[in-house]
């Protein structure tokens, strides 16, 4: 007995799959806001109700990537290894992202480096990650998470992490990963403040 799904659905799975392609060289030539959905389509080789089935909204998929990247960085920092420090889950995160580029990911930074609006939103997205790691560094710290050490940090991890991102190297990633931890090493603890 075959188990593979009938060709209709194989078609409609690939065609989910080159949506972000066609749109993000599509966004990153002419603009988001020229692009349509029916240009999309047409690069897809699909019908625009099959982009929309998919995605609701143009923005939808045009952020899509950018929504998995920070939920996958969101359940790395929730369900780190129970020894592990917020910011070794951020490193181990860091580095499998790295690890695992793609072609699409050179094409979603082409789009963002066109579209600055886009840029923002990816950023705000991004910026509720790190508030979850706020609270996570705050705690670590025995502090709250309005204190001013944990806020600081989580805000250049989030500068790290969008500069990382771009620069896949080994080396860097360790740069990164060094300045974040001296840098943490450097705040006070709460205990500090209360003395």
């Amino acid at each position: 007995m075959d188990s593979a799904p009938p060709a209709s659905q194989r078609a409609r799975v690939k065609s989910s799959l080159s949506l972000p392609a066609a749109a993000y060289a599509l966004f990153a030539k002419h603009g988001f806001d020229a692009t349509t959905i029916a240009q999309i389509a047409a690069t897809a080789d699909v019908s625009p109700r099959t982009v929309t089935l998919y995605f609701p909204s143009k923005l939808d998929l045009a952020l899509s990537r950018f929504h998995a990247f920070a939920d996958r960085l969101a359940a790395a920092l929730r369900e780190r290894e129970e020894d592990w420090t917020t910011l070794d889950a951020l490193e181990h995160w860091l580095r499998g992202e790295i690890a695992h580029r793609s072609e699409l990911d050179g094409l979603a930074e082409r789009m963002l480096a066109t579209n600055p609006q886009l840029r923002a939103v990816a950023g705000a997205r991004l910026t509720d990650v790190v508030q979850d790691a706020v609270r996570m560094l705050a705690k670590e710290q025995g502090g709250a998470p309005g204190d001013f050490g944990p806020r600081i940090a989580a805000a250049a991890a989030a500068a790290v992490i969008g500069e990382a991102v771009h620069r896949p190297e080994a080396a860097d990633i360790d740069t990164a990963m060094a300045f974040l931890r001296a840098g943490v090493a450097t705040l006070p603890s709460a205990a500090d403040h209360r003395s």
